[in-house]
């Protein structure tokens, strides 16, 4: 269990969140014909792609593999995967998910490899927003979002029962 950081403030993002912000975010990648296949930016971005795939029709999706966090401190920036397809046109006719972009690090690498794809996320905060080219929500820069995928749910007890 993920201890948390009482000098940062938390949001629970539920799964009729994702799914309704994300599909926000799809009407503004209409129409679906303009584009060559989805990019998912792993990890965080696999459930949103898997909405916009749905929603847009688009058979083609694969990942591009970075890794910077670990639960919620910052550290190395690794490149563990590309997607072949999409870097044949600097991925020109792509669209490049992610649930958040927040300082930009991660983004930065990933339009360094696909310096043509369309970057859409579902949140940004103001550090990271300027990178992406679609994105439903800004969120607070200091707020830590815990999305459905990261968290489980578990029993809790009514305010009135004592315990």
């Amino acid at each position: 269990m993920v201890q948390l950081r009482d000098d940062i403030e938390h949001h629970i993002v539920t799964w009729a969140e994702v799914h309704r912000d994300t599909r926000s975010l799809v009407r503004k990648l209409l129409p679906s014909s303009r584009w060559n296949g989805i990019v998912a930016l792993t990890r965080g971005g696999l459930v949103p792609a898997a909405i916009v795939a749905r929603e847009l029709s688009i058979h083609t999706v694969d990942t591009l593999c970075i890794t910077t966090y670990d639960e919620q401190v910052q550290g190395r920036l690794r490149v563990l995967k590309t997607p072949d397809a999409a870097l044949q046109d600097g991925g020109a006719g792509w669209i490049l998910v992610d649930d958040l972009v927040d300082t930009g690090t991660t983004l930065q690498e990933a339009k360094r490899i696909l310096p043509k794809a369309h970057v859409a996320t579902v949140y940004a905060k103001p550090k990271g927003a300027a990178l992406v080219d679609s994105y439903v929500r800004e969120i607070a820069q200091d707020v830590w979002m815990f999305f459905p995928w990261d968290t489980e749910p578990q029993y809790a007890r009514p305010l009135a029962d004592p315990g």
